[in-house]
């Protein structure tokens, strides 16, 4: 006698098949719901800096874009790696995402002193924006150009000093890949912050001091201070007159580079869905203007472009801390 078994085959994928489908469409599904709830955006660093300005300029436009709102949580301490380990060991779901910088994915990496994995721990989302400093220096310099100083810093080969915001930070960084380009000798200051160093550089007790151009740009209009270069690649629309400083020292660049991560796993489709919600936001007039004002040139871009970026500009430090044997300590 033969016995049929596509009767109980049938009964047992059917089930199956079903939810072989389910699976297949539950990326999908869950990109369509999403976002389902508010999203968290941590800002690794204190309310009232750069930082948290700019992450206050974009949530609102990044929430409407993706219809809910946008939280900005501050989570400060440790040069930013509180806050970026915090989103390093979130659910990978797309609802806690991180403001990073070049302090907490170039150059705190670089010095191999962070809880996390930089690029093994992220999702890299977009890149949203740079921000150039100025070179300041005080009133009573002798150099109104930035070639007039670097003539004067190479007639005083170890006299001049520079002021920093602290070791392993990216002025103490980015000055020092400046001695580097220029060919100069200058002796470091570190400070606990730009701020503090300001009163030194106005009174003359510090030569220079490459600063964030919201905090450095007030000094100059006031009178206090004097600018004489960008560190960007190019003038900035904010100072039109200020040249780049590499139209003096050719191959020095240095920017403060924010962008968008969420932590290691978050799905493709949810990715591309805030990558391309923040690329919109920042097309945004007020957007646009209230970056201006911080002196941040928005970017954008893809995952893809924004993991190479940080890749590049990671190497790039790594190579200045190894040849300048410099230290967070």
């Amino acid at each position: 006698m033969e016995v049929s078994i596509i009767g109980p085959m049938k009964k047992l994928l059917v089930p199956l098949l079903f939810a072989a489908a389910a699976l297949q469409a539950a990326p999908a599904a869950l990109a369509q719901a999403y976002p389902g709830k508010p999203i968290r955006l941590v800002v690794p660093f204190p309310a009232g800096g750069a930082t948290d300005i700019f992450a206050r300029a974009v949530s609102q436009k990044l929430g409407e874009r993706l219809g809910t709102t946008v939280v900005v949580d501050n989570r400060p301490g440790a040069g930013g790696t509180i806050g970026s380990d915090v989103v390093s060991k979130a659910t990978p779901d797309g609802y806690t995402l991180l403001l990073a910088t070049s302090s907490t994915h170039s150059i705190g990496p670089s010095f191999g002193k962070v809880p996390y994995d930089a690029v093994a721990d992220f999702t890299p989302i977009s890149h949203v924006g740079n921000a150039p400093s100025i070179m300041l220096v005080p009133n009573t310099s002798p150099a109104k150009t930035v070639k007039e100083w670097v003539e004067h810093a190479r007639r005083n080969p170890g006299k001049l000093n520079y002021a920093s915001s602290g070791n392993g930070t990216v002025v103490h960084l980015g000055t020092e890949y400046f001695k580097a380009q220029a060919g100069l000798y200058l002796v470091h200051i570190p400070y606990r912050g730009t701020a503090l160093a300001i009163p030194d550089l106005v009174s003359g007790k510090v030569d220079v001091l490459f600063d964030s151009l919201p905090s450095g740009l007030p000094h100059v209009k006031e009178g206090r201070l004097r600018a004489l270069g960008i560190t960007g690649a190019k003038r900035s629309p904010l100072l039109p007159e200020l040249p780049a400083i590499s139209e003096t020292v050719p191959g020095y660049e240095t920017v403060t580079w924010f962008g968008l991560y969420g932590p290691k796993g978050v799905p493709a489709d949810i990715v591309n869905r805030l990558s391309g919600a923040i690329n919109q936001a920042l097309q945004d007039s007020d957007v646009k203007e209230r970056l201006a004002r911080l002196g941040i040139e928005p970017v954008g871009g893809t995952p893809q472009q924004f993991a190479a970026m940080t890749n590049a500009d990671r190497a790039r430090w790594k190579k200045i801390i190894t040849d300048r044997k410099l230290t967070a300590d």
